[in-house]
């Protein structure tokens, strides 16, 4: 009898052993995690967190990993990551709007709308899920759809910008013109300086046919912001549909001093040199912009074969 006691009660307590053991490790293991990543030491901080989870299951070390995963641009895991933090704790609101925004970045609008629309269920009220999901149905062609939601956001949030912009955008693409304005007159109202709502200003007055207005835009941006390469692209293109390409060729310059790899500035001087007469020249930039950006071939050849010029043919070709 006493033999017995001793193996029931032992056996109780050697698993009690384990599962402090385990709880200790699980601890050790994440809050190393948490000071590597204060510390900027990624890799570890990374491999902790995976040990600790393969101790267990916890949501707060989930979304710690999934953080670094982001910020080290591995979306691939982030997504993998999120799938699993969804499927810990469903009615967490904010885990679906991170797998909404990883997908953005993947290209992968289908899930994305899904994992949006399943956030509009779960919180009807939230602002952020109509955006989400606006954003989808954008980036799928789906504009009328897309006005929709994002209306939907801005009545649930009259201050909310950043649907306000998208919605902007997506009318000035939909050639809505007043109905554009009215949403960056609303944000500039209050943000006068605000660069993203400033470039579609400067989209909107190329669209009325206000060049120089639009021009005043783009460099009230590039006053505020030298490093805003949208800005220099947008007026660069402006100058050049303007067939200013003297001026064209002087902001670009400016452009590639601030920044060697601009791949797109080098493609946009390399056309302002071939109206400018400057073949080799453009050559030289269009070959620049290729390397820096090889994705980039399919549209270069458009650039040159749609130029009026019939030698902008004949130079991509040589």
């Amino acid at each position: 009898m006493a033999n017995f006691l001793k193996a029931l009660f032992g056996s109780n307590n050697t698993e009690n052993e384990k599962q402090k053991s385990n709880q200790k490790n699980f601890e050790i293991f994440k809050y190393d995690g948490i000071r590597a990543q204060r510390m900027g030491r990624t890799d570890y901080a990374i491999k902790c967190f995976n040990e600790a989870l393969q101790i267990e299951e916890d949501f707060e070390t989930m979304g710690y990993l999934c953080e670094l995963y982001m910020n080290t641009h591995d979306m691939k895991a982030a997504h993998d990551m999120l799938k699993r933090m969804i499927e810990k704790d469903p009615h967490f609101i904010n885990t679906y709007f991170s797998l909404a925004h990883v997908c953005f970045m993947l290209n992968n609008y289908a899930e994305m709308e899904q994992v949006a629309q399943k956030a509009v269920e779960l919180a009807p009220d939230n602002a952020t899920a109509y955006y989400f999901l606006g954003r989808a149905l954008h980036e799928q062609h789906n504009d009328l759809m897309a006005i929709g939601h994002l209306t939907k956001a801005i009545v649930l949030n009259a201050d909310y910008i950043e649907a306000r912009l998208l919605r902007a955008e997506v009318l000035l693409d939909m050639n809505q013109l007043k109905e554009a304005a009215e949403d960056l007159t609303a944000i500039l109202t209050h943000q006068p300086d605000d660069e993203a709502a400033l470039l579609l200003q400067g989209k909107l007055c190329e669209a009325e046919g206000n060049a120089e207005e639009a021009e005043s835009n783009y460099r009230q941006i590039i006053e505020l912001n030298p490093f805003n390469e949208q800005a220099f692209l947008y007026l660069g293109e402006l100058f050049i549909k303007q067939e200013k390409a003297t001026e064209a060729i002087e902001l670009l310059d400016e452009a590639i001093e601030l920044n060697a790899n601009f791949a797109k500035a080098y493609q946009e001087r390399g056309r302002a040199k071939l109206m400018n007469g400057d073949k080799e020249g453009s050559i030289a930039d269009m070959q620049k912009a290729l390397e820096l950006n090889p994705k980039e071939e399919e549209k270069l050849n458009g650039t040159f074969n749609n130029q009026a010029n019939e030698g902008a043919k004949d130079i991509w070709q040589i």
